[in-house]
């Protein structure tokens, strides 16, 4: 095909894509132009024999007789013959196939593979595409490496004999950034660098109308038929397309194992509606162009192909015939975009696209929500993003609604010189422009010493009944863990945690020699892919037997292997190996079920994200939207905010470290460490984490018992439980879904509720006696807070551990001098807590004042440090009591908190 601006897609050839046979040799047709093919359903090798001049339906399951052509549905039916006839020959293909639906096409398709085979993929895929790899990835040995598609140059060091390629799995243009990929290049890099792996193209968002990629070198070309070959949103279906006769073969063998083949009636529908495809993108593109240019000139921006500013446009002009009709902007603010979304009349709010009716929809949270969205972040999908999918609607009625919409929702106004931008996002425009310019004199991250802090959490309902399904409510603590990553400069890596007791008076201390550390065993970039994080057990093999094998402590070990993990991935793939030595230590209970390890997660893989420019936090942080006041003034006042992105991204790094400590952790202990609050958990559900809204921070007092726990023992004990009495633990665990329904409401409204959760705090403790997970320390601890009439339960797997009492703003100071009183004496621990406040801290300003004007000697002269106000820091962490730590840390500069 040729370069052009527009395209005329009346006259535009399709080259030679098969025709009927002529009616006399002496007159040969030119070949068919591509709506005429549409139209024209004729398969010579299947006349029907009363000579329909519509595909009958041939809805039976089973043939008569033997040998014949058809004799089981789900090998074959005359239906769906024709139909795969037609759609090969509208796609330039020698064969096509019809299945369920595009993800049946694509699990065909994958089927391919077999364990140890590796796919390269897109790193701006369909939901669903990414959900299934995702899968493949765990649970099928199949190794996925996501690069960016758009650039070439990026696939090309993986297309390597060993490193197994069998698949390369393209989107062009992709969903939903519109972003462009150059097929045709990146299928002949493959052919000549790794033979035997197959091209395989996505082309639904296109349709054979616009873009025919095996004319391209692609291997297999699969549609999800629901969109635009059918057209009407009336059925589910996928086509899969080839030239390979080989492919075929073992397509077609796994379509009848597996019985994903289309049915008869939806094969009619789709055949029906294939015959309409070229009028209905004509039209659908048309409008698109005019919706597209509408807002881009309202300063919106706004991604479509045909814009002439679009990226690789000359690219798509090259390998297809026209634009598409899906487009998509961003306003700038979430909300604005929800407000949006919610005004439209004509645009249906809608997953999906390609049915006559304009669709509207905010990806983030529909088409694209089971990505997590630090991913999302990582590749550049922004949450604000609104996508459009047009329909047959007059154009004028569309830019109407559109209009009105925009207007009704803030994001435009009139003005005397017409339609103008609301700018809904000033303040991030600024806060970029500022970071920019101070970057440029910036000091490199990893040359700077970086202060983090992440609260624990407590579980206030819900324990051991979250196992099975009932919600848990979760909330974050005033107690913390503190890190302090300091610069070196003698090639070592240090570690220095307090709270690790190996018989040392400072805790665990330990260095490496960076050289030494093995990191030919790191996995290479493209392995992780932007935005993914895999935990590759082979590394965690190497790091514990060559590096860690002389470290006895289990606790120490972990920690180490941990940091350690994290350390080398981030340094292979940013090609630095810093010098640091990481100091952390808490005023959390460890060991006590309080998310000590999650806390500890949180701040080291924030430490290292910063070090290595992962994540930034610019000089003037947003401003914190404003927060309930908190029940004393010991906790953090959260004056400055941390962004979404930056969040998003210590947690997803944090879970990886918590995997690496626990194997299979819930990803509520970092999650709360992370964003702070409350937050409702379920298990085994999508999207299982809900924050609380209006969640108040509460006083409570936690109280240590000391008291060794076994929550592996406690947990089958309560299944043990289950299985000898169905009925009577399947009540208890009701109620306490119950207890958990009413406690989240009584936590999100108005007022003060303390009462209401005293009682279900009462409630939900007797629940958890009954499923005998309870300790006689804990019921001391009871009895010793009932009788000054205060409410208690334990917390965590319980059987020892820590439990909670609610301590209500009336209570007095004095009486609750008097119950820590008493709860020391019987030799327990109780700490005065704040419950749903901040989550991640970072110090973004240090002032001096916190500093001894002449500095004291170093407590730590066996790790070098790099002198100076650091040194101090790091000293002074060291040094002070727990009861000092935290407003001292509080005090050394401006806090930025989630």
């Amino acid at each position: 095909m040729t370069n052009k601006l527009t395209f005329d897609f009346s006259t535009t050839n399709v080259g030679d894509l098969p025709t009927p046979e002529p009616d006399s040799p002496y007159r040969p047709r030119r070949p068919y132009r591509f709506s005429t093919l549409c139209a024209t359903v004729e398969n010579p090798g299947l006349k029907d024999q009363y000579g329909s001049s519509s595909v009958p339906i041939y809805q039976t399951a089973t043939f008569k007789g033997v040998g014949g052509e058809y004799d089981y549905t789900r090998s074959g039916n005359p239906t769906r013959s024709h139909l795969e006839h037609h759609v090969a020959k509208i796609s330039s293909a020698a064969h096509g196939f019809a299945v369920s639906s595009g993800m049946a096409a694509l699990d065909t398709i994958l089927r391919l593979l077999k364990p140890g085979d590796a796919i390269i993929a897109g790193d701006d895929l369909y939901g669903g595409t990414n959900r299934l790899l995702a899968y493949l990835r765990t649970h099928a040995g199949i190794t996925v490496y996501h690069v960016d598609t758009t650039k070439p140059d990026t696939l090309i060091p993986l297309l390597k004999t060993e490193n197994n390629i069998k698949m390369v799995l393209l989107e062009s243009p992709t969903n939903p950034l519109l972003k462009i990929v150059d097929i045709a290049t990146i299928a002949k890099e493959v052919k000549e660098r790794v033979p035997a792996a197959l091209v395989v193209v996505d082309n639904t968002m296109m349709s054979p109308f616009l873009q025919r990629p095996l004319e391209h070198g692609a291997d297999i070309v699969y549609d999800s038929a629901t969109k635009y070959l059918s057209g009407h949103h009336d059925l589910m279906a996928g086509i899969i397309t080839c030239n390979r006769d080989d492919v075929a073969k073992q397509i077609a063998f796994l379509i009848n194992a597996t019985g994903n083949g289309l049915t008869p009636f939806d094969s009619f529908l789709l055949l029906r509606g294939t015959k309409t495809l070229a009028l209905r993108l004509n039209q659908q593109s048309s409008t698109s162009m005019l919706v597209a240019r509408y807002l881009q000139s309202l300063g919106f921006p706004t991604f479509y192909p045909g814009l002439p500013d679009h990226p690789n446009k000359e690219i798509h002009e090259r390998i297809s015939n026209g634009y598409g009709a899906v487009l998509s902007f961003s306003t700038g603010s979430k909300d604005v975009s929800e407000r949006v979304v919610a005004a439209t009349r004509l645009w249906s709010v809608s997953v999906s696209f390609g049915c006559v009716n304009s669709l509207i929809s905010m990806p983030c949270a529909m088409s694209h929500a089971s990505i997590p969205a630090a991913t999302r972040a990582a590749r550049g999908l922004p949450e604000d993003l609104i996508r459009l999918c047009v329909g047959i609607e007059d154009s004028a009625d569309l830019l109407d609604d559109l209009e009105r919409a925009l207007i009704d929702a803030g994001a435009i106004r009139r003005t005397a010189a017409g339609l103008v931008r609301v700018q809904t996002s000033i303040g991030e425009a600024v806060q970029k422009l500022a970071a920019k310019e101070a970057a440029k004199d910036e000091i490199p991250p990893h040359e700077k010493q970086w202060v983090v802090s992440a609260p624990g959490k407590v579980i206030l309902f819900g324990e051991h009944a979250v196992v099975y399904g009932v919600p848990a409510l979760a909330a974050s603590l005033s107690l913390r863990c503190y890190a302090i990553s300091t610069p070196r400069t003698d090639n070592t890596l240090g570690v220095h945690f307090l709270d690790i007791d190996v018989g040392q008076p400072d805790g665990f201390k330990h260095e490496w020699n960076l050289s030494e550390l093995p990191w030919d065993a790191v996995p290479s970039q493209s392995s992780q892919g932007e935005g993914e994080v895999a935990l590759n057990h082979q590394l965690l093999d190497v790091i514990s037997s060559q590096v860690l094998a002389n470290i006895s402590d289990t606790h120490a070990r972990q920690a180490s292997l941990a940091f350690l993990y994290l350390y080398m991935v981030l340094g292979a793939h940013s090609g630095q190996r810093p010098a640091l030595t990481l100091a952390a230590r808490a005023t959390l209970p460890v060991g006590a079920g309080l998310g000590s390890s999650a806390s500890f997660s949180v701040c080291t893989s924030t430490s290292l994200l910063l070090v290595f420019g992962r994540i930034r936090v610019p000089s003037q942080p947003l401003p914190a939207s404003p927060e309930p006041p908190l029940a004393s003034s010991s906790s953090p006042p959260p004056s400055l905010k941390l962004s979404d992105t930056l969040a998003q991204c210590a947690n997803r790094y944090a879970f990886l470290l918590e995997k690496i400590l626990h194997g299979t952790p819930s990803g509520v202990d970092n999650s709360v460490a992370v964003f702070g609050g409350g937050l409702q958990y379920t298990k085994g559900r999508s999207g299982g984490l809900e924050v609380i809204d209006g969640f108040k921070a509460l006083r409570f007092l936690l109280t240590d018992t000391r008291v060794p726990r076994n929550t592996r023992s406690l947990v089958a004990g309560v299944a043990e439980r289950l299985a000898k009495d169905p009925d009577g633990v399947g009540q208890v665990l009701e109620q306490i879904r119950d207890v958990v329904v009413r406690a989240r409401q009584t936590l999100g409204e108005e007022g003060d509720g303390t009462t209401v959760l005293a009682g279900l705090i009462n409630e939900n403790h007797a629940h958890l006696v009954g499923l005998g997970v309870s300790h006689p320390s804990l019921e001391d601890v009871r009895d010793v807070t009932r009788r000054y009439g205060l409410a208690t339960k334990l917390t965590g797997a319980g059987g020892g551990g820590c439990a909670v009492t609610l301590v209500p703003d009336d209570f007095s100071e004095l009486s609750l001098s008097s119950v820590i009183a008493a709860l020391q004496e019987k030799g327990y621990v109780p700490y005065l807590t704040e419950v749903g406040g901040p989550g991640l801290g970072v110090l973004v300003a240090q002032s001096t004042s916190a500093l001894p004007i002449t500095p004291p000697e170093p407590a730590t002269p066996d790790i070098e440090s790099d002198g100076g106000l650091g040194e101090q820091t790091v000293t002074l962490f060291v040094q002070k009591s727990k009861p000092d730590l935290r407003s001292w840390i509080g005090g050394l500069g401006d806090w930025a908190y989630v």
